[in-house]
């Protein structure tokens, strides 16, 4: 099995890395975002509202920084908008019955809105229009949705005929398109909800269990999977109706090491890798 190794991308400034990484994403401009604490939370503990650094690294290098001010969520995802806010959201809605999960911040980092997208938030992505796409997780099988920035619900995978959609084990998100993989059936799956003729189309799929998914023309790419094939990066050819298996290896760090735990996003083509302590963000790209 051949190995294909990830390559260097983003790093966050060493001048950061005494803070606790809360969490960090690549955006659909290919900036990356670290969001950090001086210290972890304390496990089991209530998490107030906090104040946090974040730090947003260009594809040029180009360093920002930002301060957000009375973040509630404590284990948030996030994501930048395209107007330099910030979105971050926590990932369990039940924890936020007195407030709501989702927290926009306009780019001096100043909560300006907030509301509530649902329990069991496995992804959340932005993509280049502002709306926030959510994928949940199995315990609120709710499947796929988009929201605008200012909470409005403006596509839902309820009425899509999406087979199997339980869990959305991988989202990908670029331009204004998403892409997805869901268990239990695992179909690859583009929605378009602003192509009104036909918004959803769905492939057949062999390959099992990938959390991230990279799309390029007829090509696409799947990495991770169960148990042993945790870090199998399985390609397939898009036909009219499925995905055909091509040539399966294995995905490593630019070093040739297994990533162990990691982050993982997709955006196009890109599946940005993050492995422990989280300073560091490689890429594989399918276009190469």
């Amino acid at each position: 099995m051949h190995k294909t190794a990830l390559v260097p991308y983003a790093h966050l400034p060493r001048a950061h890395h005494d803070r606790h990484v809360v969490a960090s994403t690549v955006d659909v401009f290919g900036t990356a975002h670290w969001l950090l604490t001086e210290r972890a939370p304390r496990p089991g503990g209530d998490v107030p509202p906090f104040d946090a650094l974040m730090i947003s690294v260009g594809p040029d290098g180009t360093v920002e920084r930002t301060e957000l001010s009375a973040v509630r969520a404590r284990w948030p995802h996030l994501d930048r908008l395209p107007d330099g806010g910030f979105v971050v959201a926590a990932s369990r809605a039940r924890h936020h019955e007195d407030a709501d999960q989702v927290q926009i911040f306009d780019a001096l980092g100043r909560e300006t809105s907030s509301f509530s997208v649902g329990d069991a938030v496995e992804h959340l992505l932005v993509d280049e229009g502002g709306h926030l796409w959510v994928g949940h997780f199995d315990e609120n099988p709710d499947g796929i949705h988009r929201w605008s920035a200012t909470g409005e619900h403006t596509w839902t995978s309820d009425d899509a005929a999406i087979p199997g959609l339980f869990d959305c084990y991988a989202l990908n998100v670029s331009g204004t398109v998403a892409w997805a993989c869901p268990y239990t059936d695992f179909p690859l799956v583009e929605i378009r909800p602003d192509r009104p003729e036909q918004p959803v189309r769905v492939w057949a799929n062999r390959i099992r269990g990938a959390q991230a998914v990279a799309v390029h023309g007829e090509r696409v790419a799947f990495y991770g999977g169960y148990d042993k094939e945790r870090d199998r990066l399985a390609h397939g050819e898009l036909t009219e109706t499925s995905v055909e298996p091509a040539d399966v290896g294995v995905l490593t760090l630019p070093d040739g090491r297994l990533p162990g735990r990691r982050r993982v996003v997709g955006r196009g083509s890109r599946i940005y890798v993050q492995a422990e302590p989280y300073t560091a963000w490689d890429v594989f790209d399918l276009s190469n």
